[in-house]
């Protein structure tokens, strides 16, 4: 029997499960399955896919989804695919031609994946690519899971470094209290910053944008003063943008006192587009006390350590060097969340009367969507 859309006028949302290796997040939890059900729209799960995220099938069924257990059923059958990691070529190949993606995808780093869905004929609406305006926020996925990862980074060191973050005075003896330095305070550095001082460490931290000052300040941390020209560094849309070596080997001579006298470094520096600034070079890691730990949120963009090994930890001059991948995975439940609000956001905005309406003249839409297929007919 031929699969059907769930009515000739009713737009369908696809939701699978995600295939990428240690990737526990789903792109629509039941609560916003709910809503997209109100709103007349209908919604089709794959069987499983919320599980990493402790959303079961039946949950989704309360929330008004059919939940498919037949491979690459989703596929074949939606209007809509929301998804977490960028599709696979094998999955690219199962979409409707006309359809829309909204999902996590590099323009920097997936350009087989965008040309397969050129050619397919889809509409890519990438996360990573939404600009960091007002009218945008509720879309603003990249800063949701940039949140998980500064707060996950600060209790990876927590569990790694064998010391207590808090001043302690006990009868043992006064133990003082860890001293946490940020790199880049953009919102996984802030959250980092919130974070271990709720846990009693001493923080501070240093960023390349001028605007940054008085966030870092504003969660109890200290301001590392830099002298180079801030005002360079900020590109558009208050995102930091690449300089030239010179300026990165003098933003590493003004903080190496600091990174040496640190018992956690979290780097959290990140340029869209590029590879991560090294902020943390080996004379730096050779110069911190043994038993510190670095823990690197930019591994995945090769590094704010020189000596970081993606996904994986290392220890060198008796410095822990932690260099985690997806690290908002490991926070599915509450990730999944966030990240579904966004989804969710982005339908509602794209989706009239129950038709997709994509004006490309939006500067949203305009920003966001890497490739552009025609319509899907239901």
């Amino acid at each position: 029997m031929d699969e059907a859309v769930s009515g000739d006028q009713v737009l369908t949302i696809g939701v699978p499960a995600e295939t990428h290796l240690g990737e526990n997040r789903v792109a629509l939890v039941p609560d916003t399955v709910e809503q997209l059900a109100d709103l007349g729209l209908s919604v089709v799960m794959e069987s499983g896919a919320g599980k990493g995220a402790s959303c079961d099938d039946e949950a989704y069924a309360l929330a008004g989804a059919r939940v498919e257990s037949r491979p690459g059923a989703v596929y074949r059958q939606a209007d809509v695919i929301a998804k977490v990691q960028p599709p696979t070529p094998s999955e690219v190949a199962l979409m409707r031609p006309g359809a829309f993606l909204v999902s996590f995808l590099d323009p920097s780093r997936n350009h087989e994946t965008l040309a397969s869905l050129t050619e397919h004929g889809i509409t890519a609406f990438s996360f990573n690519a939404v600009p960091r305006t007002t009218r945008a926020q509720s879309m603003d996925a990249m800063s949701a899971m940039s949140t998980v990862a500064g707060y996950k980074a600060v209790l990876l060191a927590a569990d790694t470094i064998g010391r207590f973050f808090p001043l302690l005075m006990t009868a043992a003896g006064t133990l003082p209290p860890a001293r946490v330095v940020v790199i880049g305070a953009g919102v996984a550095g802030l959250q980092a910053l919130a974070t271990a001082r709720r846990l009693g460490a001493v923080t501070a931290a240093c960023d390349a944008r001028p605007a940054v000052a008085e966030q870092i300040k504003s969660v109890g941390a200290g301001f590392i003063d830099m002298s180079v020209d801030l005002g360079a560094a900020e590109g558009q849309g208050g995102y930091a943008r690449e300089m030239d070596e010179e300026y990165y080997r003098r933003e590493r001579d003004l903080i190496r006192e600091h990174v040496a006298n640190a018992d956690v470094v979290i780097g959290t520096a990140q340029v869209p587009g590029a590879r991560a600034p090294i902020l943390i070079d080996e004379g730096m890691v050779r110069d911190m006390r043994a038993g510190s730990v670095i823990v690197d949120l930019a591994a995945e963009a090769g590094g704010n350590c020189e000596l970081t090994v993606p996904g994986d930890a290392v220890t060198r001059y008796g410095v822990t060097i932690l260099g985690p991948a997806n690290v908002a995975s490991s926070l599915a439940v509450d990730a999944s969340r966030m990240y579904s609000h966004t989804v969710g956001a982005v339908l509602k905005y794209v989706i009239k009367d129950g038709a997709l309406d994509l004006n490309f003249d939006d500067e949203i839409l305009r920003a966001a969507c890497l490739t552009r297929g025609a319509p899907a007919t239901t």
